[in-house]
C-alpha cells in the first residue's frame, strides 16, 4: 500500500503565483527521490468549524489561504529513503537552497505527517 507525507500551511493569499512556483520547482525534487505523486491544492471551499477546522490548525490570518498538500510514495521504505535524499539536497540542490526558492508562507505553521494507506479506491 502506499505511504503518504501530507502537510497544510498558510500562504498569503498575495502570494499564490509565488506558491506554485515554488512549488513546482521544488516538488521536483521528490520525485526524483521515488515520489510517484505530488499534489499542492488551494483552498476553494473550506469551512470554518465550530471546535476546530483548517484555518485553526495553522493559524490561518485574514489575508491568508489554507493549502492542502501531500506526497505519495509506493512504500515506507521508499519514502524514508526518498526523505533523507531530500534532506541532502537541501544542502546541495539550488531547487531546495531557500536563497534561491524561498518559501513564501511561515514554515513555523506547517502541520505535517506521514500516513501508512489503510484503504485505497480508484475508479
Amino acid at each position: 500500500m502506499i505511504y503518504v507525507d501530507g502537510f497544510v500551511i498558510a500562504v498569503p493569499k498575495a502570494n499564490k503565483d509565488k506558491f506554485i512556483a515554488h512549488a513546482e520547482t521544488g516538488d521536483q525534487v521528490f520525485m526524483q527521490h521515488g515520489a510517484t505523486r505530488v499534489v499542492e491544492c488551494w483552498q476553494d471551499d473550506v469551512p470554518e468549524g465550530k471546535q476546530t477546522d483548517f484555518f485553526r490548525a495553522v493559524d490561518c490570518h485574514d489575508d491568508e489561504a489554507v493549502v492542502f498538500s501531500w506526497i505519495e510514495w509506493p512504500d515506507k521504505d521508499t519514502r524514508e529513503k526518498g526523505m533523507a535524499a531530500v534532506m541532502e539536497a537541501m544542502k546541495t540542490d539550488p531547487r531546495m537552497d531557500p536563497e534561491k526558492n524561498p518559501m513564501p508562507f511561515d514554515g513555523m505553521r506547517m502541520i505535517f505527517g506521514g500516513f501508512s494507506s489503510v484503504v485505497t479506491l480508484e475508479g
